[in-house]
């Protein structure tokens, strides 16, 4: 251990640091209990879209706290959380089974990341809020260096503990590349399954210090429904307001203009000079030509 930087000399005496205890002890919370820190992860599943408090909180089951080595930790926790999501969850209000639509490895990451990059130093245990209508994981510590809420998606993560994710990415099996690729991937994958980015919090004040990412188990509009819903707000729309809303370059916005209007969903205005083209929706919605000739015996 100590050739790895696993181990000390305290005293005279090769103590094991806390990273050591947490990639090899059984039951590292329960050593690091007694130096004021902890290292579990606690998993809440809520019925609805809020935690409520009440003699009868709105838990679908009890608390389930995950222990052991990091590597079996996140081995663990990964499985379990992916257990829960494939359930699906029943909608109260209408009784229909609705599906969770996080991508696997979103959901891996994230478990991961607030794992290997906590701050070990906290007396506190990483919650997993599993709701309705997102997924929520909460990470003792705040980002590390220079990362922000805003730059995370270029920035990446920035391993706080290093010793940590060193040894990790020795084992057979790592959890992890440490090539600082992870969170890139999380913001693409999201994109690719057409859901809102990930979104991360970062809470600091007496009470709390720790990390919030959370996953949205809700499609975005594509395209074509944001610039429907622009239209019935403000009226018609020029290809400068579609450079904005989908970000594009002008070229690529006429090319999806000059298509929503071959489809018969956006018309021209009239009178207009073509650097002041503007489009709105016909007011008559627009019918597909008939296949069938206008011949007596078709109209039968």
């Amino acid at each position: 251990m100590a050739q790895v930087g696993l181990a000390e000399k305290v005293a005279g005496e090769w103590m094991p640091r806390r990273a050591a205890v947490l990639l090899f002890a059984e039951e590292p919370g329960g050593l690091l209990a007694a130096h004021g820190t902890r290292a579990e992860v606690r998993l809440v599943i809520y019925q609805g879209k809020a935690a409520e408090a009440g003699a009868k909180p709105n838990m679908r089951k009890p608390p389930r706290t995950l222990r052991g080595p990091l590597i079996r930790l996140i081995d663990d926790t990964v499985r379990t959380v992916l257990d829960e999501l494939s359930q699906g969850v029943e909608l109260a209000s209408s009784g229909f089974r609705a599906q969770h639509l996080y991508p696997e490895r979103v959901v891996k990451e994230a478990i991961v990341n607030s794992i290997i990059h906590r701050d070990y130093r906290l007396n506190r245990e990483i919650i997993i809020r599993i709701f309705d209508d997102r997924l929520e994981v909460d990470s003792p510590g705040v980002f590390p260096g220079a990362i922000t809420s805003a730059n995370i998606a270029s920035a990446g993560s920035k391993a706080r503990n290093s010793l940590i994710v060193k040894t990790l990415r020795d084992f057979p099996v790592p959890p992890n590349f440490d090539l600082n690729e992870g969170v890139p991937m999380m913001f693409a994958e999201m994109a690719n399954a057409r859901l809102y980015p990930p979104q991360y919090r970062q809470t600091l004040d007496a009470t709390h210090e720790n990390v919030t990412v959370t996953l949205l188990n809700l499609e975005r509009p594509t395209i074509w429904d944001e610039v429907s819903g622009w239209i019935d707000r403000n009226g018609p729309i020029a290809n400068s307001d579609i450079c904005q809303i989908a970000n594009v370059d002008t070229l690529k916005a006429s090319k999806m203009l000059r298509a929503w209007e071959d489809q018969g969903v956006l018309v021209r205005l009239p009178d207009r000079a073509k650097r002041n083209m503007a489009y709105t929706k016909p007011t008559q919605p627009f019918e597909q030509p008939s296949l069938l000739s206008e011949a007596e015996d078709n109209k039968l």
